[in-house]
């Protein structure tokens, strides 16, 4: 790990961690903020704001260090070519517990309406006896399809937690919540993509104290342009979380909700999203369906191939209802428990994925933020109701 500390900070209470590739346009702003929010919520605590780089070409840290704060700061980074989001958080987590931190949390670089507010709520949860904090946000219907369409109802389905954004990318945590992260064996996708949904599940897992706060809305660089690696990254790492873990699911549950701990107040307004065309994203589904489809459909039962195939090759154009993804995501998932072509049914999955999206995009056009978002509650409903689908397969393959 290399690292600049250049007011030699050994020890605080507090870390804001800011992880980063190639965002100096934007990083300046974001360490203003933190700063603000350090300085007028915890002003008599010792905290230092970390930026967590990936060794970016375009400056990044130098941009970071030369912006000016009260609080101190430490840029650590990734040796050069090194990439991964969460190569950055467990570079991150190692200097929280060599500085002892009693708080943290982690702030994207490409946040672009951060407030002061948000530290408050993040790390003042923190301090009254939280161990892990995730964020609910006000977001464009378009915006977070990961989220809304695998994330979010599978943890809700399966695991029987309504966390509405799971991997937020924005979240607080305990020392002790750090340290057991970094206890953990981490699969290759939770050096990238897949490190939000690796925190999250594995704080679900161990019985961690779990709470959201209300951040109004996000806006930020729309993802849409790096949403094929990052489905296959965040997919694999959920996917192998549940078959590691299957005592957490295969049975009865209630479902449970982290409580709202906080709340920022003030006008929400909506992320401004370009134009998005659902046909460019059938087109993409329709293309990368096939080949994968063809070396799986012996394992798939003609309950969801037929479906398949209509809307595939023979009308292609899809519709690919909330309650039939969920079976479809339920079917793929059992594959990948018992089959050994696990990246082929995660790549099936991630051209059924996009598939679902069009949908969704086609179902939600004329509707409401509201409305919408009342769609994607009731998907999660499918997931949580369908789960007996899922253990029917499995008794079935029991017996």
């Amino acid at each position: 790990m290399i690292e600049d500390n250049p007011d030699k900070i050994k020890k605080a209470e507090i870390v804001v961690g800011i992880p980063s590739l190639n965002e100096a346009d934007n990083i300046a702003f974001v360490t203003k903020q933190v700063d603000r929010g350090l300085t007028k919520y915890f002003g008599r605590q010792k905290a230092v704001i970390i930026n967590s780089d990936n060794d970016s070409p375009d400056n990044t840290g130098r941009v970071f260090l030369e912006t000016k704060t009260k609080n101190p700061k430490i840029y650590i980074s990734t040796p050069s070519g090194q990439r991964g989001k969460g190569n950055n958080l467990k570079n991150l987590f190692l200097k929280i517990k060599d500085l002892g931190a009693k708080a943290a949390m982690t702030i994207d670089a490409d946040i672009k309406n951060v407030k002061a507010q948000w530290i408050k709520c993040f790390l003042g949860t923190i301090f009254n006896g939280y161990d892990f904090i995730t964020p609910f946000y006000h977001r464009h219907k378009y915006d977070g399809s990961i989220t809304n369409h695998f994330c979010y109802p599978l943890v809700y389905g399966l695991l029987g937690y309504d966390i509405r954004q799971p991997i937020g990318g924005d979240m607080s945590f305990s020392l002790k919540m750090v340290n057991h992260w970094l206890n953990q064996k981490w699969p290759p996708t939770a050096k990238g993509y897949g490190i939000d949904i690796f925190m999250t599940s594995q704080a679900i897992r161990d019985g961690f104290k779990l709470g959201q706060v209300d951040l109004g809305s996000k806006i930020h660089k729309p993802s849409l342009l790096k949403l094929d690696n990052m489905f296959l990254e965040v997919a694999e790492t959920l996917f192998d979380f549940l078959t590691n873990h299957r005592d957490l699911w295969p049975k009865e549950i209630s479902l449970k909700k982290p409580p709202l701990v906080c709340r920022v107040s003030g006008k929400i307004n909506l992320q401004k999203l370009p134009p998005i065309d659902y046909k460019e994203i059938e087109e993409t589904s329709l293309a990368d369906f096939p080949d994968y489809y063809k070396k799986l459909k012996k394992y798939l039962p003609s309950e969801v191939r037929g479906p398949l195939e209509i809307m595939f090759f023979q009308k292609k154009s899809l519709e690919i209802t909330a309650d039939f993804w969920s079976k479809i995501v339920y079917q793929l998932f059992y594959l990948y428990q018992i089959k050994p072509e696990k990246d082929l049914v995660i790549k099936l999955l991630r051209s059924l994925y996009f598939g679902r999206m069009a949908s969704a995009i086609k179902e939600n056009h004329l509707k409401s933020q509201k409305e919408s978002e009342k769609l994607i509650q009731k998907q999660a409903a499918h997931f949580f109701k369908n789960r007996d689908y899922l253990l029917s397969l499995i008794s079935q393959d029991a017996n």
